[in-house]
């Protein structure tokens, strides 16, 4: 048990600066900013930064600033917006292209049954549906 639990904090320690989904793969790059220390990953237009060094209760405010110019120094590109907390902040970025294009809101579709299209399959039963 107790070899259990050490291998546990081991792998718990280790994921402390993996990269988020939408960034696996990327190379950090180290980057300093008064004191705050980054693994930065860029990827198309935007950029992630995880704090990895430890700091007594820093607000976000001061880290979004410093982790806006750790991102602009890696990418070389100016950072329109900075999003997450403390220890993880996401960056949207402004390469010259115009600001990066932003995601359409979903759109709600309500959908019903056409009566007398139901048609079986094998285990399982093919349906037309009327959108509007």
């Amino acid at each position: 048990m107790r070899h259990f639990l050490i291998l546990l904090l081991c792998v718990m320690i280790a994921a402390c600066n993996t990269a988020s989904p939408a960034f696996r793969g990327s190379v950090p790059v180290r980057v300093t900013v008064e004191g705050s220390r980054f693994d930065i990953r860029v990827r198309g237009n935007r950029a992630e930064a995880i704090r990895i060094n430890p700091e007594y209760a820093p607000r976000f405010g001061a880290m979004r600033e410093r982790s806006a110019v750790a991102m602009s120094k890696v990418s070389r590109c100016k950072v329109v917006s900075v999003k997450g907390d403390q220890a993880h902040a996401f960056g949207r970025l402004d390469c010259g292209d115009g600001p990066p294009p932003v995601r359409p809101a979903p759109i709600e579709v309500e959908c019903v049954p056409e009566r007398g299209t139901a048609i079986k399959e094998i285990g399982q039963i093919r349906v037309d549906l009327d959108c509007g």
